[in-house]
């Protein structure tokens, strides 16, 4: 095996990977080269490699202790450390301390620790000796640390220091919290929502937090269990042109825009921001937003931050002892750096892009302000506190609405909450990873091999997470970002969550991609941990290239599986029975991504597609409209077997238009899985043809932007809606 290959091998690049038609596809030498380079080691030349080489294999030599270890509940500690030969009469000294408890430690001469394994790195001689018999036999789950230092004992008075480390052990249980745990039916059935598509009488021009509120309100005391919402991470302030909620400058915080100014407290007695609001142009603005077809998020923009930011200047003005105040400063300390890191990211990127658009990207800052820890960044940081502090409050603002729609939602009747959605990665020039350049990779992004629905695949523009940076971290920051999206929630879908495992990486210098492994046993003990701290079911968007293996360790996980209508299919191509679905799932119609039921009957989807040109030639058009009509027969058919065919669908003709009734009955199909939740997407709901998003478009096709037919003051009272819903009053226990 050459360098390349010894190197790539241990970073996790996968040689070699089976698209889905099969074919194999080796990792090409560029590729190898190009992603260990992202990963940030020298690689451009065979000399780079060796160097790089060597300094991966020293690396769990060099020091006592790796930098996390993370073990099941119950499972002991497998722990060794590493030491330079020679040291057997040396004493270790060791001190372990349980999360919250009380530290207890001990010192054993280094020949009492039996040998595991020897090394020799250029000349000098390792051993590493297991730990075990130091530790306890079962820690509880959780976050514990391991402290040791050697000292040397020779002739001088004083021993001499020697080798020091410390590692996070971390101890998980086996599985999540499910379902069963969480409501006593042990099911549940929710509506699946795009928040920004909410209209309401008093919305600002796309939904927010209040308009959340409002409707967890109606799907409570429809009957609803859960309130499923879409991906509502942080964006871009400053440019509200950026808007696709998978593509987020940060995952651990909350896209501002959310935010209701009118439900903000010190909205509260406010004349002179009611007068603004009451003046005829605004009015004009106001109204123009909120009946336009469309989100227009500038103008939304326009129209909230200004009261935003005059809202924090009364925020600030309130004395150090209101509620408020100390509201905020617990908030901060418990969101800690990461917190003050973004809103300086936020205030920067303002600064720069308001000067130059070019300036958009942070990569194209001055070299000075690429560093978050330079003086010139402190600089910038102390001579705008303010408007850090505004950034740094509308988290605050957005956390504090988030919740309390939670809350509401609760206190009409939904029995689980709200399920959020974690976006597979960030963008490259966005705040995480500006704050923590270690942890996003910059030179690769994130995608997907070719497959049936992208023959080129597919690049997404999304900066991954380093496996390298993330153990070294202690996985601090995945843990972080779990917490952050389980706050308020009582579910949580991870999108493409065979990142877990490994992720298609595409090199930015136009080499293949390939697949790069991840510490999937690692991370899923931890997302198994977090959902029982936090009391949150997970579901895992377990669609397109699954590897071998991966969703039995999933089930053993408790991760619920993702599974929708339009692809769960028999060998022959039909619609899969209700009873061949898993228990161990999450069942709906459709997705953001894809056609709602209507949309889907009539071939909507389809006409988007030959309207913007995204077929190759006339031949794959008519094969898309022709197998769209045998999956209309094939659904009839599954639905007669089931005795659902309404009965004003006489036959099995697929050809018949669309009736509300079939879509009720094809919810009545999925309701009689046994699937532990099942989603009814809001466009299905209402009988809407159009998608929320249209993958592999940017402008062409109006993504992230398209708002519901019907208002929220009108949708309790909808009987389409009612009859298309009514099936899932009936979920009990299989």
């Amino acid at each position: 095996m050459s360098d390349l290959d010894r190197l790539a091998d241990l970073l996790g690049l996968e040689p070699h990977y089976h698209d889905i038609w099969g074919n194999r596809r080796e990792t090409s030498a560029a590729t190898k080269r190009a992603l260990i380079a992202a990963m940030g080691l020298p690689a451009a030349t065979d000399e780079q490699v060796a160097n790089s080489l060597r300094t991966v294999e020293r690396h769990s030599w060099s020091r006592p202790l790796p930098a996390v270890l993370v073990a099941g509940e119950g499972q002991g500690i497998d722990l060794g450390v590493a030491l330079p030969a020679g040291l057997d009469d040396a004493l270790l000294v060791w001190e372990l301390t349980p999360e919250g408890g009380t530290a207890q430690g001990g010192r054993i001469t280094v020949r009492e620790l039996p040998v595991t394994d020897r090394a020799t790195l250029d000349g000098a001689a390792y051993e590493r000796r297991a730990l075990g018999a130091l530790l306890p036999v079962s820690l509880p789950i959780g976050y514990h640390r391991l402290d040791l230092h050697v000292e040397a004992v020779g002739g001088a008075a004083e021993p001499s220091a020697g080798p020091s480390g410390s590692t996070t052990l971390i101890v998980a249980p086996d599985r999540c919290v499910t379902v069963e745990e969480m409501v006593p039916a042990g099911r549940s059935w929710g509506i699946g929502l795009q928040v920004y598509s909410l209209r309401s009488e008093h919305d600002w021009g796309m939904g927010d937090f209040g308009d959340l509120a409002g409707f967890a309100e109606v799907a409570g005391r429809l009957g609803a269990g859960l309130v499923g919402l879409n991906p509502l991470h942080a964006l871009f302030p400053a440019d509200p042109n950026h808007i696709g909620p998978y593509s987020p400058s940060s995952r651990q915080f909350l896209n501002i825009l959310y935010i209701d100014p009118a439900s903000v407290p010190e909205f509260a007695g406010a004349d002179d921001l009611r007068a603004r609001i009451g003046d005829p142009d605004f009015q004009a603005a106001l109204a123009a937003a909120r009946q336009a077809e469309l989100v227009d998020y500038p103008a939304v923009a326009a129209l909230k931050l200004p009261l935003l930011e005059a809202l924090h200047t009364r925020f600030r003005s309130l004395s150090d002892d209101h509620p408020r105040k100390a509201a905020y400063a617990a908030f901060r300390q418990e969101m800690g750096a990461a917190l003050d890191r973004h809103a300086l990211f936020d205030a920067l990127h303002e600064h720069f892009f308001r000067q130059d658009s070019s300036q958009w990207m942070w990569r194209s800052w001055p070299a000075a302000f690429q560093d978050p820890l330079s003086a010139e960044v402190a600089t910038f940081a102390a001579e705008h506190a303010d408007r850090v502090d505004f950034f740094a409050w509308a988290q605050f603002e957005a956390d504090r609405q988030l919740g309390e729609a939670a809350a509401r939602g609760r206190s009409a009747g939904l029995g689980m909450g709200f399920y959020r959605d974690l976006a597979v990665a960030a963008h490259p020039g966005g705040g995480s990873a500006w704050a923590d350049p270690s942890m996003l990779v910059q030179g690769a992004n994130v995608g997907a091999p070719p497959d049936q629905f992208n023959m080129n695949g597919q690049n997404w523009g999304l900066a991954p997470l380093s496996p390298l940076g993330l153990r070294e971290s202690a996985y601090r920051p995945f843990i972080e970002l779990l917490r952050a999206n389980m706050r308020h929630a009582a579910a949580l879908r991870i999108d493409h969550v065979m990142a877990l495992q490994h992720l298609f990486w595409i090199p930015e210098d136009g080499s293949p991609g390939a697949y790069v492994a991840y510490p999937f046993h690692d991370m899923l003990r931890i997302v198994a941990l977090e959902s029982r701290r936090n009391r949150c079911v997970v579901i895992g968007e377990d669609l397109g290239t699954v590897p071998d293996g991966f969703r039995p360790a999933l089930e053993q996980a408790g991760i619920l599986s993702y599974r929708v209508l339009y692809f769960e299919r028999t060998a022959d191509g039909g619609f899969k029975s209700p009873g061949e679905y898993p228990a161990g799932s999450m069942a709906t119609v459709s997705t953001h991504d894809l056609a709602p039921f209507k949309g889907f009957w009539t071939g909507r989807d389809l006409d988007w597609r030959q309207r913007l040109g995204l077929y190759p030639d006339d031949a794959s058009r008519d094969k898309d409209r022709w197998d769209r009509g045998v999956d209309r027969w094939r659904l009839l058919q599954a639905l007669s077997r089931e005795g659902l065919r309404p009965d004003c669908y006489p036959t099995e003709d697929g050809d018949q238009p669309f009736g509300v009734e079939l879509s009720a009955a094809v919810h009545a199909y999925l309701a009689r899985t046994p699937s532990r939740i099942v989603m009814v997407q809001i466009e299905d709901a209402l009988a809407d043809d159009e998608q929320p998003n249209l993958p592999g478009t940017v402008d062409q096709h109006p993504n992230w932007r398209r708002r519901l037919p019907r208002k929220l003051e009108d949708l309790a009272d909808d009987d389409e809606l009612r009859s298309i819903i009514a099936p899932m009053m009936g979920i009990t226990p299989h």
